[in-house]
């Protein structure tokens, strides 16, 4: 693997040797006579022998890792038992380079170990591994087990077991049920040769030799090929990611939708990024489905277009404006006004003090207007230094790009990075008391995190106000194969009192003028069905126009292989109820390999 990958992957199965806090010790070391892997894998997830010392362990090896620091080797025992909780493989960790190779009939002693990729506090399942081995090869060219069969009629539908309460909802010491849980079905198979055949991506290879294929053609399809994550309760049990143990120049460059044809084979690995994952020997075909990037239609006349677009981590040393240029100009239609979340400061990372992004916008203004659209206005504010979180020095911010030949903007001097934007009545209407401004920006609420910017512009002679919000990331929170179930989502709790002063200032624009456009949008990090959703749009204050989309379609962000919904566009009643809007969620950028932003773009088109 590259040098590039080495760093992440050194992170996947890097066994208790290497870090003590990442490592479960259930007994002080003891002698243990001669043990068989599933003996040593047991009926739950955490090993009977976890901390003992096994000698003379047999298997035949199935997979060997040679690089970064997770480097070791897969055993499997050719004779399993009849118990089918019990996994027949295991990995063991060498730290440098295996001195064994595929099909080597092999005996091992060493220590049990229950790693925990990512650390303890991550929430994360535990990896049997046996360390600080003493390796003996007693055969070679010996065949490989056969490869277990992962497909929809094995998978089970239900995703986990509700977690021992005693436990702190840990699954670990529940008993496996293989054909009743998915996650079950999966840790019943770790460390042991499986194949997938002929699956479907629906996750983009990544820049770190990885992509996510699912076992179920069926589960939450989208017309794209993607498989959409719809609830808390829906968690599309046919997942599987897949990495290589070959050169990452044989890797498939693939797109959602595509398939990997035939037989995908290797040991199934448990990794701190995505769970359970099969480590391929031997890949399928790619075979591509020929996925386009979307292209919205054209506002109408009398119609405002409103979009939001991340457009991570924008900075001038970047290549990506024109690329970003023909995004907002050609797919998007050159909407009105943009909302850009992740506009860098005007020197990107380098943390000396610079706040103003005036360079940043301006690079991206040119080349807009080079890529055919229209020279956009831009109004933001500057954050104070490193104060709302994202890369250290970078100070990102949202920014409002508006159409001066479509839209103009009410300025009201006065805002700036402390001052809060309040609402004050002019001639029986609602206006904002600096313009622009930003949302109660000293609230511990915004703590590291970006404070929304609200504008008033004015479209035909009629007022909308546009709120820009980037809420907290949702970086902390268990993964969906945590052995914590159900998960926690510990990032939510400040995404909820970020949403409840949205919705509070929404509130005291409508109760001044209750038909009032207010458009809320940007990057909330958070679903359409989440609390955090429920808590923005409080009592119809506001509604997430995504959800006039049908479920299908419903997402702008994929993540480990679910298409899910990151980014939203929430309306005011007066815009809801005129039914004359329309939502596109524009995929451009998040079902692809190649993508310029991990976020698809969003656009609104009313008729004010």
């Amino acid at each position: 693997m590259p040098s590039r990958s080495s760093a992440r992957l050194a992170a996947l199965t890097v066994a208790a040797v290497c870090s003590a806090a990442s490592t479960v010790v259930i007994a002080a070391p003891a002698h243990a006579d001669s043990v068989r892997i599933h003996d040593i894998q047991g009926t739950t997830r955490v090993s009977p022998y976890a901390g003992k010392q096994v000698t003379d362990v047999t298997g035949i090896v199935t997979g060997v890792r040679t690089y970064g620091s997770s480097r070791g080797f897969w055993i499997q025992d050719p004779n399993p038992d009849a118990d089918p909780a019990t996994s027949e493989g295991v990995f063991v960790f060498t730290s440098s380079t295996p001195k064994v190779a595929v099909g080597d009939a092999v005996t091992v002693s060493g220590t049990v170990s229950e790693f925990v990729p990512g650390g303890t506090s991550s929430g994360n399942q535990a990896l049997t591994e046996i360390v600080r081995p003493t390796v003996t090869v007693v055969s070679s060219g010996n065949a490989v087990p056969a490869a277990t069969v992962v497909d929809a009629g094995s998978v089970p539908a239900a995703y986990a077991p509700a977690g021992d309460p005693a436990a702190n909802n840990s699954i670990n010491g529940l008993p496996l049920r293989p054909t009743q849980y998915a996650l079950d079905r999966y840790e019943s198979l770790e460390g042991m040769n499986v194949q997938v055949s002929d699956v479907r991506v629906v996750g983009a290879t990544d820049p770190y030799t990885e992509l996510w294929v699912t076992v179920k053609p069926w589960e939450n399809r989208n017309r794209r090929g993607g498989t959409v994550y719809g609830s808390y309760d829906s968690q599309n049990t046919g997942r599987l990611m897949i990495q290589s143990l070959g050169k990452v120049a044989d890797f498939p460059t693939a797109n959602v939708g595509d398939s990997l044809t035939g037989v995908t084979a290797g040991p199934l690995d448990y990794n701190q990024f995505g769970g359970y994952t099969l480590v391929a020997n031997q890949l399928g075909t790619l075979k591509s489905a020929g996925l386009e990037r979307e292209t919205t239609r054209k506002q109408k006349k009398g119609e405002l277009a409103v979009a939001t677009y991340n457009v991570e981590n924008l900075d001038p040393s970047d290549a990506t404006f024109e690329e970003h240029a023909s995004a907002i100009v050609n797919n998007l239609q050159s909407p009105d006004i943009v909302s850009l979340e992740e506009i860098q400061d005007n020197n990107g990372a380098t943390n000396d003090g610079t706040v103003a992004a005036d360079r940043t916008v301006t690079q991206l203004i040119d080349a807009v207007v080079a890529a055919g659209g229209p020279r956009y206005d831009w109004r933001a504010i500057d954050p104070a230094d490193d104060t709302d979180g994202g890369e250290p020095g970078g100070n990102i911010r949202q920014v409002f790009l508006f159409n001066p030949e479509r839209v103009s903007f009410t300025d009201r001097a006065g805002g700036d990075a402390t001052t809060a934007v309040g609402v004050t009545e002019e001639r029986g209407k609602a206006a904002l008391t600096v313009s622009p401004g930003r949302v109660d920006p000293a609230n511990t609420a915004w703590k590291s995190s970006r404070k929304p910017l609200v504008g008033e512009f004015v479209f035909r002679g009629r007022t909308v106000f546009v709120i820009a919000n980037h809420f907290n990331s949702k970086g902390g929170d268990q993964g969906l194969t945590s052995q914590y179930q159900p998960v926690a989502r510990s990032s939510e709790t400040q995404r909820h009192q970020q949403a409840a002063l949205v919705n509070a200032f929404v509130k005291d624009v409508l109760d001044i003028q209750k038909n009032a456009d207010v458009i809320a949008l940007g990057d909330i990090n958070d679903f359409e069905f989440s609390g955090t959703a429920q808590i923005l749009e409080g009592d119809g204050e506001l509604w997430s126009a995504i959800k006039s989309l049908p479920k299908s379609e419903r997402y702008s962000y994929v993540y480990q292989g679910n298409s899910q919904v990151l980014d939203q566009i929430l309306v005011s009643p007066s815009i809801r109820r005129g039914c004359d809007f329309e939502y596109d969620s524009v995929h451009i950028n998040a079902e692809f390999n190649d993508q310029i932003s991990d976020h698809d773009p969003q656009v609104l088109r009313f008729k004010p």
